[in-house]
């Protein structure tokens, strides 16, 4: 990624079917979009392979991210240019498939939100990233219904450029957040104050200090923010439970 590109605006958009997405994908990496600043979801992408083999009810349920390479293979090659790519079980929606930022969203911080929502689902999420009520209800009728969505984060001057590319490339209801997807930190973590209050308020300070050292030692590892943010909520999944308020605060009891 270049090291100047400041992501500033989301600009989403609903396609009607699932061939439109690998182009507009494209197109998109093609216009300099990074593809970490790119995100897809959607529940009724269409397979040759069947997918039993590889994704349980279990699996789905406890939102376990899957392997991009795996489904790229299944799903399309679009989904292997994205990283984070995974299975995430969504309250509401169902099992959705969901690559890109938005994979750790749901994963992590905004399922709370999403499960407290007394029936909003992703309404309550969008809302928070930026989106009128009135588009988000829109979208989450349109993923409902079988359709995806396709978000990127640009530069403020390049938000009317992504909107005609998208358009252009068959997107529908089309939207201009001032606000970008949330990430845990801008580098490593040093301290539960670096972590982002979406993230922070969504842990308890034991689970942001677990959270902390495995973010910091994949980031290590792998110089891949998304890929310590991956590894960080999946162990906090396998340690703690949400509490009635969706705050990653029970310690799981291992026996």
């Amino acid at each position: 990624m270049p090291e100047d590109y400041k992501a500033q605006r989301t600009v989403s958009a609903i396609f009607q079917e699932q061939q439109q997405i690998d182009s507009a994908i494209r197109r998109l990496i093609d216009r300099g979009i990074p593809q970490d600043h790119i995100s897809v979801m959607g529940k009724n992408f269409q397979s040759n392979t069947r997918i039993t083999g590889f994704i349980t009810k279990k699996d789905v349920i406890l939102g376990g991210l899957r392997s991009g390479a795996i489904f790229g293979s299944l799903f399309g090659s679009f989904l292997s240019l994205l990283t984070g790519v995974g299975v995430l079980f969504i309250p509401f929606l169902g099992p959705v498939v969901a690559a890109g930022p938005i994979s750790a969203v749901l994963l992590g911080a905004a399922s709370g939100a999403i499960a407290g929502s007394a029936g909003a689902g992703l309404v309550s999420l969008f809302v928070a990233l930026g989106m009128p009520e009135e588009k988000a209800a829109v979208y989450q009728t349109r993923l409902e219904a079988g359709e995806f969505l396709v978000m990127a984060e640009v530069p403020e001057g390049k938000s009317g450029e992504i909107q005609l590319l998208l358009e252009s490339a068959g997107g529908q209801e089309i939207a201009v957040n001032s606000m970008t997807l949330p990430r845990p930190c801008a580098g490593s973590c040093n301290s539960p104050e670096d972590l982002s209050p979406e993230v922070r308020t969504h842990l308890s300070p034991d689970a942001q200090i677990t959270f902390i050292q495995r973010y910091n030692a994949v980031l290590a590892e792998t110089a891949d923010p998304m890929k310590a943010e991956q590894a960080a909520w999946k162990i906090i999944h396998l340690e703690y439970e949400e509490d009635e308020n969706g705050v990653w605060s029970k310690s799981k009891v291992t026996v």
